[in-house]
């Protein structure tokens, strides 16, 4: 079932790589969601190490050689994504070391090597949460930092139980259409294609990191102040997004 999951999220992935170019990337960590000039998560990364899980066209590598870190690893499960990547550094004078994976898989990555790994809304795609995270702290010097986002577990529940792709709203009010508990996978319909995950309770990605040997340091659930204050935009995802997050970021230290 997972190799499954992986070919078919593979797939989705080098097929639409284009129309996601540029999209979730730093300083942004997710949709009408504080953003890292805010968060200030990383802090001065003059002379690091970085390694990018699900590293999609490079704008977020960019973001870090923009603020001289010294070495630039990504991973992805799309070689459409990498070769985007590439193309997308080389145009500004950089260049990184890009690896075509699953970030589930075994791979040629040093280890107790990085200061930082991280990841913008690319975690939620493993098919292993508790090995990716163990690897992730493989790779990651004593006292190095992971920071990750993504979808906030109750986003996906305020959804129409038929099509968890769209929204409910009924008379101002969001009806839940799936489980906070069902962490069971499901498929999303894409622009005439389909990717398919599940959506874990923030408890499960704790007690993972917490095996893995990770401290949280922080945890961050804030709504942007643009979205929080608006009145002009009615839309859908505006009205959840005031309600309750729809993204999550995770700051932690391997011990």
């Amino acid at each position: 079932m997972e190799k499954d999951i992986i070919q078919t999220n593979m797939r989705y992935w080098n097929a639409n790589a284009d129309a996601w170019f540029g999209a979730t990337a730093l300083p942004a960590y997710g949709v009408k969601f504080v953003t890292d000039d805010e968060l200030h998560l990383f802090g001065d990364v003059s002379g690091k190490k970085m390694l990018e899980i699900c590293c999609g066209s490079g704008h977020s590598l960019k973001y870090h050689a923009d603020r001289n870190a010294t070495e630039l690893w990504g991973m992805d499960i799309s070689y459409k994504q990498l070769e985007n990547a590439e193309a997308y550094l080389n145009e500004y004078g950089y260049s990184a070391k890009l690896i075509c994976s699953p970030m589930e898989a075994e791979v040629n990555i040093p280890t107790n090597y990085f200061d930082f790994v991280y990841s913008i809304y690319g975690i939620g795609w493993t098919t292993d949460l508790q090995g990716t995270f163990n690897k992730i702290a493989s790779y990651l010097k004593k006292d190095g930092i992971f920071i990750f986002s993504w979808n906030h577990p109750l986003y996906f529940c305020v959804a129409r139980s038929d099509d968890l792709s769209r929204d409910v709203i009924e008379d101002d009010k969001l009806i839940f259409g799936r489980s906070y508990f069902d962490e069971s996978y499901f498929n999303i319909p894409v622009g005439g294609s389909e990717v398919t995950f599940c959506n874990r309770k923030i408890s499960t990605y704790v007690n993972a990191l917490a095996k893995a040997g990770f401290c949280i340091e922080q945890m961050i659930e804030q709504t942007d102040k643009e979205t929080i204050g608006s009145v002009d935009d009615n839309s859908d995802k505006t009205k959840k997004a005031k309600m309750f997050p729809i993204s999550v970021c995770f700051k932690v230290r391997k011990l």
